[in-house]
């Protein structure tokens, strides 16, 4: 088969939750356990990172890749989902995986993943994992899917775990408190692996503090360890100073991720490379700041608080929750502009009624659809909206909203682009296209 050929195999015979939602997940590690067996155990040849969290698990994982490459260490890269490219998922030293290894992975394997019948998160993760063994990664940093207890990533050991922010999402699968979902995230907490949280919340915090003295796990929560002494945006970058508490040193950073959320996740960053340090990783403080500065180059990670577009203005962001809704909203306030565009849509999953309320009552909205199964009507989602009083029309195409929006456009305004990762990845694609 080709590469169209075995991608359009596996999309159309593998439950994609990208694509269906919670009927491609499985409750269980039973198949990822089949599945690592088959392929020689390879995430037992490597040594890895495992991140979880609610928000901000993506860039987190960017940027520790984006360290590390600086300090010289050939790193593998595993998140999920993909914006453009299927590759997106798996990449060393920020070069997506060749085109020819799938197909070859594929035709090796396909007989004996039709008896396993996998899901499609469960058949990357197992491609991941041969991948980094068969090239001899130094280190990989493995995002988790979903949750963490039963994500299918959850077979490894790593050197360390990091968990990012907790808060509502997924609740269908994951639970319908914090506390419910922070339980689901601990799940990749292991016996004596040291595990950071990047941010101490009261919903949380004790939760994962008693999962880590049961399993005699060292824990840190980052915001406890690092503090934010002063930051600004300027000059394209998040430029912030920070100091260690530990150490009673400060660190001057210029990370080329401008959305004010990258302050938490900087936090849980630098603690998670404290600890890979202490396993014999050789990071200095020069590698820390030019990994920072270059992530988008280093690792090509795109979607977050990302300018597409100067001239109209256009913005996309991947916070797709209430957390990563308030986050978008408050980066808003750094920029000045005259009036907010916003190209939005939604998946049928989720309760979007609570991520409208948040909406700025101000904008003109173009409601839209991703171009997926799970996408919300842009017709359903205007209803709702109406009711809150946001005012906007329906577009069948992320790329008539996007047409629609620029037309509107005047100078001083912003086109903002987002609520759902998969707008964002639609945005992407056209804006690729058009170049």
């Amino acid at each position: 088969m080709t590469y169209t050929q075995t991608l359009d195999y596996l999309f159309a015979r593998l439950p994609m939750f990208q694509r269906v939602g919670a009927a491609a997940y499985k409750a269980n590690l039973d198949n990822t356990h089949k599945i690592v067996e088959l392929l020689g155990k390879p995430h037992e040849k490597i040594k890895c990172i495992h991140v979880a969290g609610t928000n901000g698990k993506g860039s987190s994982s960017h940027m520790l890749a984006a360290i590390l490459q600086q300090a010289g260490y050939k790193t593998g890269l595993y998140t999920s989902p993909h914006l453009i490219d299927f590759r997106e998922r798996i990449k060393i030293n920020g070069k997506m995986i060749p085109k020819n290894y799938i197909t070859e992975f594929v035709e090796k394997y396909k007989e004996s993943f039709e008896e396993i019948e996998p899901s499609f998160f469960e058949w990357t993760v197992g491609l991941a994992f041969d991948y980094f063994a068969n090239e001899e990664v130094d280190v990989a940093i493995i995002e988790v899917g979903l949750g963490g207890r039963l994500d299918s990533t959850n077979v490894i050991k790593p050197e360390v775990c990091l968990i990012t922010n907790i808060s509502f999402d997924h609740m269908n699968l994951l639970g319908d408190t914090l506390e419910k979902i922070a339980a689901e995230k601990a799940g990749i907490i292991k016996s004596r692996v040291p595990v950071i949280i990047s941010q101490y919340q009261s919903e949380s915090g004790p939760l994962f503090n008693a999962v880590a003295k049961d399993l005699k796990s060292t824990i840190e929560f980052a915001d406890k360890v690092f503090k934010i002494i002063d930051y600004k945006i300027a000059d394209g970058f998040l430029n912030t100073t920070i100091l260690n508490r530990k150490a009673n040193t400060s660190l001057n950073i210029d990370l080329d991720l401008t959305g004010l959320y990258q302050l938490k996740n900087l936090l849980g960053v630098l603690n998670t490379i404290e600890f890979i340090k202490n396993v014999g990783f050789i990071v200095e403080p020069e590698n820390i700041k030019q990994g920072l500065k270059h992530v988008v180059k280093l690792t090509g990670l795109n979607g977050r608080w990302q300018i597409i577009s100067e001239n109209p203005l256009m913005i996309t962001d991947t916070g797709h929750n209430e957390d990563g809704i308030k986050n978008v909203i408050a980066n808003l306030k750094t920029i000045t502009f005259n009036n907010l565009h916003f190209v939005f849509g939604a998946v049928n999953d989720k309760d979007v009624s609570k991520i409208l309320e948040l909406l700025p009552k101000e904008a003109t909205y173009y409601f839209t659809k991703a171009n997926i199964p799970r996408a919300l009507n842009e017709n359903e989602l205007q209803e709702q909206a109406q009711k809150i009083k946001l005012k906007g029309k329906a577009f069948e195409t992320v790329k008539s909203a996007i047409e629609a929006a620029k037309k509107a456009y005047k100078k001083s305004d912003l086109i903002l682009i987002g609520g759902s990762t998969f707008i964002v990845g639609d945005a992407l694609a056209e804006n690729c296209s058009n170049k």
